[in-house]
């Protein structure tokens, strides 16, 4: 098990933790975080896209000029992608995008991923994450406090209304629960900052 510093929202230092070797000291596996990602970005996809073909639009179907003699192009519709109005050559259609990745190789990807952000020393261990009053100088105060370079993603067990209103003005700094913690948000934020909570939470439900 390893030991890591403990930090107040002024960036002092407040005491330790001992997080546990096998959650959070996993193998890096790139190949099946890539996955993971694709997986999800993939899911989140709707899939509802749609235009017409050329048997779809409307009006008639007949040919426009006889096929020879007339000095014109050959042409036997004007309802053919060709024409201004005419359907969709190869016409995108509702389709599902969704990618199915079994529930252990997530678990590995989501624990791989997060213990290579601990390793490279990209993760910040909070006591709690609560703000005084709904305003975004508070929020401004925390992230200059720990001097963040790049986007901050702070995963707290729960977030009232004071802690979302006081964050959704400022553009590098994200805000998540434990419980909705994914491996791409994970791989996407370059400062992840998780609370004692969220840490115990994450525990829990990777525990085997």
């Amino acid at each position: 098990m390893a030991k890591v510093k403990v930090y107040n929202m002024q960036a002092q230092e407040v005491g330790s933790m001992t997080l546990k070797k096998d959650l959070f000291e996993v193998e890096y596996n790139e190949p099946l975080i890539h996955e993971a990602v694709v997986a999800y970005q993939a899911n989140q996809r709707q899939g509802t896209k749609s235009t017409l073909t050329r048997s779809e639009v409307r009006g008639k179907a007949a040919k426009p000029w006889r096929q020879k003699g007339t000095g014109h192009a050959r042409h036997g519709s004007k309802k053919a992608p060709q024409w201004t109005g005419g359907g969709i050559a190869f016409a995108p259609k509702p389709r599902d995008f969704s990618k199915k990745m079994n529930k252990v190789a997530r678990r590995h990807a989501f624990l791989s991923a997060l213990s290579e952000k601990i390793r490279l020393g990209q993760v910040t261990i909070l006591d709690k994450f609560e703000f005084n009053a709904p305003k975004t100088k508070e929020a401004e105060k925390f992230v200059t406090s720990f001097k963040f370079k790049g986007s901050v993603l702070v995963v707290n067990q729960e977030n009232d209304d004071k802690i979302k209103r006081a964050s959704r003005n400022l553009e590098n700094l994200d805000i998540s629960e434990a419980r909705d913690l994914n491996v791409y948000e994970v791989v996407r934020a370059r400062n992840l900052v998780l609370t004692q909570s969220a840490v115990k939470s994450i525990e829990e439900a990777y525990a085997e």
